[in-house]
């Protein structure tokens, strides 16, 4: 805020009429009686209730100024007063739980406001208010109330009728039976469906318009109907991390903590994130996502968490932008029904409210058995080849590949649970295509983007196909980040737009190293052996059972080797070992090019190297000038001063 400005001055008084507020209510407390001072106060017995437009409505009738030993029961009623329209807002009226018959004392600075063709005043600024409750009668009373439900009217009033936007006959107010719910919080069996909250309520078919009428607190007693354009995990801030949802813990992946969200879409086109709390495992994603993307839902209980802009969360507006426009005419707020829809020329939105659960029960609503909906759009999947062409930043795209090698970026600084994963892939665009595109592609893997189990167990096991949905492509690059999702399986829905989804048949082809090679890539490698860095190599012997490289001498044998991981010797070790090989490539003929080997041998020229550097029985000058064949490589750095390529022997998966 600026300093001195309207809008900080308006904040300090905020704060100072709060904290008035709560130090009077304290001291009403503490002293356990009603103020002594009378002069100014206001008494009125409550007739009836409504809500509107978050303010509770109390038509009154005002008291006498009775003595203070007189019961409310007894006070008389001033039929030469007018009644009266008292306004409690949302925190009072919750503090006060009016009803029916209820004394309440208002106290200064209460102000009364004539409005013009009307003969009922109204009470505002009534902030200092309290219930009076005298006799044994009226607190037996209260507690046998406190028990029970009370249905409140609420009149639901659009900001299309509020701006007089709709046609002349639309009626102004809807207050059907429909629209009585209970102003108190209420319990429910969660096996017992028959009393979810949920069946009281009136449904709305606009999130702009329950935000504008529920307000920020939250929606005790209205639903919205919205469709489900997305499921995915979001990572969980720290202050989250604490929270459970009844018995079970938010679910944990790897040391990263995750709820269940929805992207879901409104009648009138406008979106909202909802974060649930929590799910019992991350592969239940994925089932998620096949059972309610494209549902129509009912949203209930729900408050909001953040209202944010496209500035603030631009990972989120992208996915936003790339289901838009809708692909169904909308509604359009301010016109009536029966007026035509838009899909064109509609601007994109500006602005998404964050929604989240008020408490530990999840309301949402998902109508399993209804069909898809008009509205919502499948992810579009095209080939690696025609993502790579695509011009604009930050685009989602999705697709479907074939992982060859993982690799998790070594930055030691970092947490291993915050560090990138680059996964190479390829489709079959990739490998049919002559010169000009790469043949393998570099996914990174960010660590907000959660990845299930079922997807980290698979590509240990080895090469997988995987969907890639909702990634995000720019500056060059193929991001997964918060609200990208990893699949096993493709979708049910997904519209293929003429791609080549073909799978690969025969071996993987990767590119040769050359001049346009870049760091941390793979790359195939051919050359001629120009050196080997003697002073680097070590080798080191492993368990060939469970690759322990800790093994001991035995205590039985001495010339064997036992590993305790197993308990058992170990008579045939695998020996593995480092080595630095200089190359010539004709592809690189002014580069340094050095290729470092880790742990177990597999190329032929390497395993006559082994033999001849740790059997001691060999010169350098017999393996230079040998020829190397093609061999699959990780480019860790290449540098121009001096010319120099570092690379790393790979097994692909």
């Amino acid at each position: 805020l600026c300093r001195g400005g309207l809008a900080e001055r308006l904040c300090r008084l905020q704060n100072r009429e709060r904290s008035a507020i709560s130090f009077w209510r304290h001291q009403c407390l503490s002293d356990d009686k009603i103020p002594s001072d009378k002069s100014g106060v206001l008494i009125v017995r409550i007739l009836e209730i409504f809500e509107e437009c978050t303010i509770q409505v109390a038509i009154c009738q005002q008291l006498e100024q009775s003595p203070a030993t007189l019961s409310p029961e007894d006070a008389v009623i001033n039929a030469e007063e007018p009644v009266l329209k008292v306004l409690f807002t949302r925190e009072t009226a919750a503090h006060l739980k009016s009803r029916p018959q209820d004394v309440i004392h208002i106290y200064p600075p209460w102000q009364k406001l004539l409005l013009q063709n009307t003969d009922v005043p109204v009470i505002m600024n009534t902030y200092f208010s309290q219930k009076v409750l005298r006799s044994e009668h009226s607190e037996a009373r209260e507690k046998t109330y406190g028990l029970t439900k009370m249905l409140i009217r609420k009149n639901i009033i659009s900001l299309a009728q509020t701006f007089r936007l709709d046609d002349v006959d639309d009626k102004l107010h809807q207050e059907s039976s429909d629209n009585q719910v209970p102003c108190a919080p209420q319990t429910h069996n969660n096996g017992d469906s028959k009393q979810h909250p949920l069946a009281v309520s009136a449904v709305n078919d606009s999130l702009l318009e329950m935000v504008e009428s529920q307000g920020a607190v939250g929606w005790r007693e209205v639903q919205v109907q919205v469709v489900i354009q997305r499921v995915y995990c979001l990572p969980a801030r720290e202050g989250y991390r604490s929270q459970t949802h009844g018995n079970k813990p938010l679910l944990s992946n790897g040391g990263m903590f995750c709820r269940l969200c929805l992207l879901v879409q409104d009648a009138y086109g406008m979106f909202s994130e909802v974060q649930l709390q929590s799910l019992s495992s991350t592969d239940d994603v994925e089932q998620y996502c096949r059972r309610w993307e494209g549902k129509s839902c009912c949203l209930a209980g729900m408050k909001i968490l953040q209202r944010t802009t496209r500035g603030r969360a631009l990972g989120l507006f992208s996915l936003i932008d790339s289901l838009w426009p809708p692909v169904v005419p909308v509604k359009v707020p301010g016109q009536s029904q029966d007026s035509e829809m838009m899909t064109t020329n509609l601007p994109p939105p500006s602005f998404c409210y964050i929604l989240t659960v008020q408490s530990g029960e999840i309301h949402v609503e998902v109508d399993e058995e209804e069909q898809i909906s008009n509205l919502y759009q499948p992810p579009a999947v095209h080939g690696l080849k025609e993502i790579l062409r695509i011009d604009g930043c930050n685009e989602r795209c999705s697709f479907w590949a074939q992982v060859l090698y993982q690799r998790l970026q070594t930055k030691h600084s970092v947490p291993i649970d915050q560090r990138e994963m680059l996964l190479f892939v390829t489709d079959s665009t990739l490998q049919n295509v002559a010169h000009g595109i790469p043949k393998v592609v570099a996914v990174s893997v960010t660590a907000s983007c959660v990845l299930s189990t079922e997807i980290m167990e698979a590509l240990s096991a080895g090469s997988q196909l995987v969907f890639f949905k909702d990634a995000l492509w720019g500056n060059g690059r193929i991001i997964c980040v918060e609200r990208t999702v990893l699949l096993l399986q493709k979708p049910l829905l997904c519209s293929a737009a003429g791609a080549d989804l073909s799978e690969l048949t025969g071996p993987v082809r990767l590119d040769e190293l050359d001049s346009t090679t870049q760091a941390s890539s793979i790359c195939a490698l051919r050359g001629t052996v120009v050196g080997v860095n003697e002073s680097t190599a070590f080798s080191w012997p492993t368990c060939n059972r469970c690759g322990n490289g800790k093994l001991e001498v035995c205590p039985q044998d001495r010339e064997l080797l036992y590993c305790n991981q197993c308990s058992e010797v170990v008579t045939t070790p695998v020996l593995k070992m480092q080595l630095e090989v200089f190359l010539s490539c004709p592809s690189r003929s002014q580069s340094t090019v050095k290729v470092k080997v880790w742990h177990e041998i597999r190329a032929a020229l390497f395993v006559l190297l082994t033999m001849l550097l740790f059997l001691q029985t060999y010169e350098v000058q017999s393996v230079l000038g040998k020829e190397v064949g093609l061999l699959n490589c990780y480019v860790h750095s290449i540098t121009s001063h001096p010319n120099c390529v570092v690379l790393e022997e790979i097994v692909l998966l």
